[in-house]
């Protein structure tokens, strides 16, 4: 009985395993991993794909596993799509330019529907039913063994054509989704946080650290931070076209502000706040490597990511008696529920709470019982 890691190929998104049922122990330490996510239909468990990842899964299950190459999934095939398919996907691509959605999720969004327009291509699209396109997604995990996150962009792409293309109703199409996994953040310790950003000796590679945690940013927020975005005057950073195209402010510390400053000064950026050697924006596989460096040098949490000081901003924000809902503005969370994950992880980091077993121990001297019997 073994695990099997099944080397996955080059443009894979994640690293696929197979952990039997009775390996229990295994199995919680691979619940440690922020980036984990168990695949109902499949019974596979994966990571992102990552060298750092792939090393890390040989290391902890030393001696219990195997390398498999990743299943021979058919791929989809290519395809080309008539007159009637290229016009709706057209119209489509217009409505979400029309919409302003991201060049990312037109992509996406258009390669999922020319899929679905293709396997339909003799049918009278607006007479297909919410059952045939739930068939039409079944027969996508069976056969080419999508995960979840692929099903929800195909769900979304075919909810979004037609209800915004041809406006039909929105109860009608209230397709199936795969069950959401419900995980707790991965958080540093304020000692942790302390040692990992100050562990970088380029005082840029510094900074870009100190702005993540400081402020509480995602990765691509920082590469978007413009000069004029940190209002040192009002003390606040601005965050232009964050997540859901909004606008926030989050954050200006004194600290910060200083260490910022001084890097201005010695690398003298023209636009972008952090700027790559060309001026150009920064790129986001960078900034991994500095913090991926910074975590192995301060011997955190190798399992962690930039986007585990953004988690800890907030949760350290909630230990300090912040109020959830400041901290859900200051993180430009849609929902409430969104940020109230961090309040499950303050619970179970408190060393306040008493556990019941030290109670027990504490209330009836088991010990003590246990040394009179004899």
């Amino acid at each position: 009985m073994s695990i099997i890691i099944y080397s996955p190929h080059p443009k894979s998104k994640r690293i696929k395993l197979f952990i039997p049922y009775e390996m229990t122990e295994e199995r919680k330490l691979l619940k440690t991993v922020e980036s984990r996510f168990w695949h109902k239909q499949q019974r596979l468990w994966s990571v992102l794909n990552t060298i750092e990842n792939f090393e890390m899964l040989k290391t902890i299950f030393k001696g219990k596993y195997q390398i498999l190459n990743e299943e021979n999934t058919p791929v989809i095939p290519k395809f080309t799509l008539n007159k009637v398919s290229i016009l709706a996907l057209t119209e489509a691509e217009q409505k979400m330019i029309l919409k302003a959605y991201s060049p990312h999720t037109i992509r996406s969004y258009k390669s999922e529907l020319a899929r679905f327009l293709k396997y339909f291509e003799t049918f009278n699209i607006k007479s297909v039913t919410k059952e045939q396109i739930e068939s039409y997604v079944f027969y996508l995990i069976t056969k080419y063994k999508i995960g979840e996150s692929k099903q929800n962009i195909a769900i979304n792409a075919i909810k979004f054509y037609y209800e915004q293309v041809l406006k039909m109703p929105r109860e009608y199409y209230d397709i199936q989704r795969p069950k959401r996994a419900k995980t707790l953040p991965n958080v540093f310790s304020s000692e942790e946080v302390f040692s990992l950003i100050n562990s970088p000796e380029n005082f840029k590679h510094k900074a870009i650290l100190y702005t993540i945690y400081s402020c509480g940013l995602r990765v691509g927020e920082l590469l978007n931070l413009r000069i004029d975005d940190i209002r040192s005057d009002d003390a606040y950073v601005f965050i232009k076209g964050a997540k859901g195209k909004k606008d926030r402010r989050t954050l200006l510390s004194e600290n910060l502000l200083k260490i910022l400053r001084k890097y201005y000064i010695k690398y003298k950026p023209a636009y972008w706040l952090f700027e790559s050697p060309d001026g150009g924006k920064y790129s986001a596989t960078s900034v991994q490597k500095i913090f991926r460096k910074a975590q192995q040098k301060s011997r955190t949490n190798p399992w962690s990511t930039p986007h585990t000081l953004r988690h800890s901003f907030a949760t350290h924000l909630l230990e300090n008696g912040e109020n959830l809902r400041n901290i859900q503005v200051l993180l430009g969370h849609e929902s409430s529920k969104t940020t109230e994950i961090y309040t499950h992880v303050v619970n179970t980091m408190n060393k306040k709470i008493t556990n019941p077993l030290d109670i027990l121990i504490k209330k009836y001297n088991f010990n003590k019982n246990k040394g009179n019997k004899n």
